[in-house]
């Protein structure tokens, strides 16, 4: 287990082995989120798009078709009225 020391300010310093492990590096932003049991986690927010592909993932949605995609780009503006 990884542990640091809070320093009078508030501060800490994450130890090296989660710096790398979370890609973080001097400047990078980080969210703590307090989960429903208490926990606290901290995410990246220096995150590459890449590795976000599929968080969104509804398996309930069909996917449109290039077809889909080509009729919705020819009605433009007038299917929003």
């Amino acid at each position: 287990m990884l542990s640091t020391i809070v320093t009078d300010t508030g501060q800490i310093t994450l130890p090296e082995e989660i710096r790398q492990h979370l890609k973080l590096v001097s400047g990078s932003r980080v969210e703590f989120v307090i989960d429903e049991d208490g926990q606290v986690k901290i995410f990246p927010l220096n995150v590459a798009v890449e590795t976000l592909s599929g968080i969104l993932h509804l398996p309930d949605i069909q996917r449109a078709s290039l077809e889909d995609m080509e009729t919705a780009i020819v009605r433009g503006p007038n299917d929003w009225t």
